[in-house]
């Protein structure tokens, strides 16, 4: 499982995607949240928007997995 740091209170789902390199662009993990392949701590999400919180993990179906950290 990868992980990625961050230095504020939470981040935006799509920047959770792109920061772990698991989707080139944008435009990427909206597709993947409108087929329901992108999963937050188990439940489907259907938001890219939705905030993410360190302890929070981010799956990819077939992409792999990032557990949040916070500093």
């Amino acid at each position: 499982m990868e992980k990625v740091t961050i230095k504020t209170e939470f981040i935006k789902l799509g920047q959770v995607i792109k920061l772990a390199s698991l989707v080139g662009q944008g435009s990427d993990v909206k597709i993947l949240i409108a087929e329901g392949l992108v999963k937050v701590n188990g439940e489907v999400a259907t938001q890219r928007g939705k905030k993410i919180y360190p302890g929070d993990v981010v799956e990819v179906e077939d992409m792999g997995s990032v557990m949040v950290e916070g500093i």
